[in-house]
């Protein structure tokens, strides 16, 4: 299939790799249509688009390990933007980053019943050191509340030691079936929270103050509209007295779980015989825990939210080039000069990237809306005679004649200007996604039609939500926090139903 991208290129996609091929001369292909197989066309196959974009603009490569993926510079760089947004906003609540073993010995992962009975199949064990088989297995951690909570054991004593807001950055390993790049991999990077309160208060509001500080970051950073909601007792964590969540709606109408925030209640700590000296002096009360995580699924979650037919479309908070400066006739006399003039100057107000390659302009062109730059700065001859360049809107390639001596106001404001419209394009996807069902059947009919966000009355029971996802598809994303009356009973058996709930297709 041929897509246009640039006059004077063409892209050959062939065993993976990207091919550039300028086309010159007379009565020539460029001169017609100037078409280009670049990447599968979303509307077409949006799973194989996924894979085409991620591959070509060069964010992860695939290791000799199935399930696994070798994040590129590009990719971790991407990684490394969110990390320090999130970081600060821990620190700015209090909290402290450590760092937990690798490895949980089986003993030690069995404390707590349903939580390893939940992740059981997940879990990937080591059974020998060297030559030599161990005494007792241990395990590749794919969360760490049983490490937090052995070491809190040892270092809790009284209610003066509490609250300990602890998070921790580091990869985990989760023995997946199916697996796609950032998606769902064996092993991938994430950040996990672990706090422990005096109170069962203290410890509630803490779950609900970091699924907000989630929120905030996608809606503020990542340019991505959530739900925030209650996971019902089937999708809650193994171990969890509640689990939150934040889901967004990627392109073609499926969720995605962005983040989750944990409430244990004292579980957690009565199985590691966790005790504290209470305000009174007793040695009798266990304190109050929470888990809280997000993980490079959020790349994953950017590329299918706000993607397009040319690649990346990167929100300006997280994108490594957030201007990449394009010196067109670069080869006549002034030209570089000026180009890297106003690179310096510039980078004071953005993360810039001048490319002063002997590349085409249209092969530039091309590289960088793959990349899912924001904006591009085009300066030529005439510009400089003008004082003036070009900007150019990765989000919809509109372009702005911009003076010279204006840049440092400029280019901030067209970045925030891409981030409205990136998360209202997001938003609007998500609004006109989203219906209403008022029985079986209809929500069937929804589900059948295409993806999206169905609002439905639900009983509580466990039956019906098994049904639902038999009959129609579909799983529970969230009880939202702003409920709504949308029926008289249960979608599935019309029984009494007091909660309702977001049922949709996930990835």
């Amino acid at each position: 299939m041929l897509k246009k991208i640039r006059r004077d290129t063409i892209i050959d996609k062939s065993e993976n790799k990207m091919h550039f091929k300028i086309l010159k001369g007379g009565n020539t292909m460029a001169e017609q249509k100037k078409m280009v197989e670049a990447i599968t066309s979303m509307d077409e196959d949006f799973s194989r688009w996924y894979t085409d974009v991620v591959k070509n603009a060069n964010l992860i490569d695939y290791s000799s390990v199935r399930g696994c993926m070798i994040i590129r510079p590009y990719g971790y760089a991407i990684w490394e933007n969110i990390q320090a947004i999130m970081d600060k906003r821990f620190k700015e609540t209090g909290h402290e980053n450590v760092y937990m073993p690798l490895f949980i010995p089986e003993s030690l992962l069995q404390k707590e019943k349903d939580h390893v009975e939940g992740f059981a199949p997940e879990v990937a064990w080591v059974t020998h050191g060297g030559s030599e088989k161990l005494s007792e297995r241990l395990c590749v951690r794919p969360t760490s509340e049983t490490l937090f909570c052995e070491h809190y054991s040892h270092i809790i004593k009284s209610y003066r030691d509490l609250p300990k807001l602890y998070n921790q950055w580091c990869s985990v390993v989760r023995w997946e079936k199916t697996t796609r790049p950032f998606l769902r991999s064996l092993e991938f990077l994430w950040q996990e929270g672990h706090t422990m309160h005096e109170t069962a208060r203290e410890a509630i509001e803490e779950t609900h103050r970091m699924l907000d500080v989630y929120a905030s970051v996608c809606e503020e950073a990542l340019a991505m509209p959530v739900l925030k909601g209650r996971k019902t007792e089937k999708e809650k964590f193994a171990g969890a007295v509640d689990t939150y969540t934040i889901e967004a709606m990627m392109h073609d109408g499926k969720a995605l779980q962005s983040g989750t925030s944990h409430y244990f209640g004292d579980g957690f700590a009565r199985a590691f015989d966790i005790q504290f000296a209470g305000r009174d002096n007793k040695l009798a009360y266990p304190p109050y825990q929470t888990s809280w995580g997000v993980s490079t699924r959020m790349i994953g979650a950017i590329i299918m939210t706000h993607g397009d037919n040319d690649g990346l479309v990167l929100p300006p908070a997280v994108a490594p080039i957030q201007v990449v400066v394009v010196p067109i006739a670069q080869h006549k006399e002034g030209v570089l000069e000026k180009a890297a003039e106003l690179t310096q100057r510039i980078q004071k107000v953005c993360r810039v990237k001048m490319d002063d390659s002997d590349s085409t302009p249209g092969w530039k062109f091309a590289e960088y809306e793959m990349k899912g730059v924001p904006l591009r700065l085009e300066l030529g001859p005439k510009d400089i005679a003008n004082n003036q360049c070009v900007l150019v809107r990765r989000d919809n390639r509109q372009k702005y004649f911009v003076p010279l001596d204006e840049l440092e106001s400029k280019i901030p404001e067209l970045l925030q200007e891409l981030h409205d419209a990136l998360f209202h394009k997001a938003l609007e996807n998500r609004e006109r996604r989203t219906w209403s069902a008022a029985t079986l059947e209809e929500l069937k009919g929804l589900a059948d039609a295409q993806n999206g966000f169905i609002k439905a009355m639900w009983c509580g029971s466990l039956e019906c939500e098994l049904a639902l996802k038999e009959q129609a598809g579909v799983t529970s994303r969230c009880i939202p926090a702003q409920q709504e009356k949308v029926g008289e009973g249960c979608v599935c058996c019309g029984k009494p139903a007091h909660e309702m709930v977001v049922w949709g297709k996930a990835y």
